[in-house]
């Protein structure tokens, strides 16, 4: 598969091995890499914000290990809160997978999103005539893992199988892009595997989503 911005489809193969909180498991090295480098408006970042993320799923969730560059201070909380969600999350450095279950109702999908020290953050997302309604109760259950390293930062994120997301089976195909947030300017910290080439800063932007195919 082609990994770069061009391609349109991200392939999560069945892997037992791989754990969100296993970061460095060999066997993320089997999931097909995705690389994040292109700010939303679609203009490219520096390769110091760069960031890879690679996908795998089995029998009770799908999981996401994102590998980010980090050459510049760090926007986290100086006191997080891991036991609940952190509203705003999105205001400082974070990792995030939206996920559409129907490839064709890619107007109703989820947001998941965990930050360097482990903070987290699931919502469910309407887009609707009228504009986007959030659901801020939804509980998915997710669960994150960080590591903090020299130029790196390494994040995991666990989602279960629910009646919103339900276990796939292989050959199916759902919506999905990844995020990348990172540094204090509005203006540039906003990075896309699928730029929706917005006016402003949107993430919001399901017509850009692409593909997650399960394998």
């Amino acid at each position: 598969m082609n990994s770069s911005n061009t391609s349109s489809v991200v392939v999560a193969h069945y892997l037992r091995e791989a754990s969100y909180t296993d970061l460095r498991n060999e066997a993320w090295e089997l999931c097909e890499p995705v690389r994040i480098e292109h700010y939303w408006s679609g203009e490219i970042a520096p390769a110091t914000r760069h960031a890879e993320a690679r996908i795998c799923w089995n029998e009770t969730a799908v999981n996401v290990r994102f590998v980010c560059e980090q050459h510049e201070p760090l926007v986290i909380e100086q006191t997080p809160q891991t036991n609940v969600k952190t509203i705003g999350l999105w205001d400082r450095d974070v990792c995030e997978v939206f996920l559409a279950p129907s490839r064709h109702q890619s107007d109703r999908y989820y947001e998941f999103e965990a930050a360097p020290t482990g903070e987290w953050i699931d919502l469910g997302i309407q887009i609707t005539p009228h504009g986007r309604e959030t659901n801020w109760d939804y509980n998915s259950g997710m669960k994150t893992s960080a590591e903090i390293r020299v130029n790196q930062i390494r994040v995991g994120i666990t989602i279960p199988w629910s009646n919103d997301l339900p276990k796939p089976q292989s050959g199916d195909e759902w919506g999905i892009n990844l995020f990348r947030c990172v540094g204090p300017d509005e203006a540039t910290r906003y990075l896309a595997w699928r730029p929706t080439r917005t006016p402003q800063p949107n993430f919001h932007v399901p017509a850009a989503f692409g593909v997650l195919e399960f394998k």
